[in-house]
């Protein structure tokens, strides 16, 4: 009897490890980093703890912190100019810390103001890492990041002065 009851919650893991798993986010093709999808600012940033991949360096490391991810779920940016301002306001700056589950250098970001033709390109030499990321307008910006082969996008929201 022991083992019928265990066999279906086996069944159960490993059905939904494979509806759940890398592979199916690694089978996705990835976007052209010169087309852009407009995703929502509605719910773009989160504020709870990070994924358990990304918390490396934060104390308590289940703190809740104001984020965005990636639709991949392979890059977070944890927004600690909250909030971001377009055109940014002097002596505060629009810090984004990116955290990416994989290494890779530069961070290249095609952001693009979702319901406009206005986009702009900027760079984190380092890789993902912290950086200050000023717009030239509020809105929602959709963001098409890359690094060393990898490719996510966010929805980062920039709120007027």
């Amino acid at each position: 009897m022991r083992n019928r009851r265990a066999a279906p919650i086996v069944l159960t893991l490993l059905t939904a490890t494979a509806c759940t798993g890398a592979p199916a986010r690694e089978a996705a093709p990835a976007a052209p980093a010169s087309v852009n999808v407009a995703l929502s600012c509605v719910a773009a940033e989160e504020t709870s703890p990070l994924p358990v991949w990304a918390r490396r360096g934060f104390t308590p490391p289940d703190q809740p912190v104001v984020h965005v991810s990636g639709l991949r779920g392979d890059i977070v940016g944890v927004v600690f100019g909250d909030p971001l301002r377009a055109p940014p306001i002097a002596g505060r700056n629009n810090k984004i810390l990116w955290v990416a589950r994989t290494w890779g250098v530069p961070l290249k970001i095609h952001a693009a103001l979702n319901g406009s033709s206005l986009a702009a390109d900027r760079e984190v030499a380092g890789g993902p890492g912290p950086s200050i990321i000023d717009m030239p307008k509020a809105g929602c910006w959709t963001f098409t990041l890359t690094w060393g082969g990898n490719q996510d996008q966010v929805a980062v929201p920039y709120t007027g002065p």
